[in-house]
């Protein structure tokens, strides 16, 4: 198949298809007149690199998974668990990063609630608009 079934069916962009062609996560064979020609096993091949750069991975990462796929032994198996361990550490910090950002945020959101709510208030008692349960309103004679 050329490029473009291939990203038809893969829902993958044909500039991101050669992409990972420059990157060396995927292969094609070229015809005569330079067109890129796939197998039905890049389809799977590319909706299982969308799935690592959807869990965060990048291409580097990537490159350096796929011997586990393309030529599996204990060895290739050892440095992919062990480049897996590495992934899924730094994506455990970046977790607890944003976790406390959004603690953070909350914090902050809270706060301007809360100066929301006094300002109207105030703006209540400023102004003798309240509920009747405001501060009892001055009158001039």
């Amino acid at each position: 198949m050329r490029i473009g079934e291939l990203a038809a069916r893969t829902d993958v962009s044909v500039r991101s298809l050669r992409y990972y062609e420059e990157q060396g996560l995927l292969t094609s064979s070229r015809s005569a007149g330079g067109q890129r020609h796939y197998t039905e096993a890049e389809v799977e091949r590319v909706r299982f690199i969308q799935r690592l750069y959807a869990a965060g991975l990048s291409s580097r990462t990537i490159s350096e998974l796929l011997p586990c796929v393309d030529t599996p032994s204990e060895g290739n198996y050892d440095a992919a668990l062990e480049r897996m361990a590495q992934e899924r550490n730094r994506l455990s910090e970046h977790i607890d990063e944003l976790v406390r950002t959004r603690a953070a945020l909350d914090g902050l959101m809270a706060t301007a609630r809360a100066h929301r709510e006094s300002e109207a208030l105030a703006q209540g008692v400023r102004h003798g608009s309240g509920d009747g349960a405001s501060a009892p309103r001055v009158l001039e004679s």
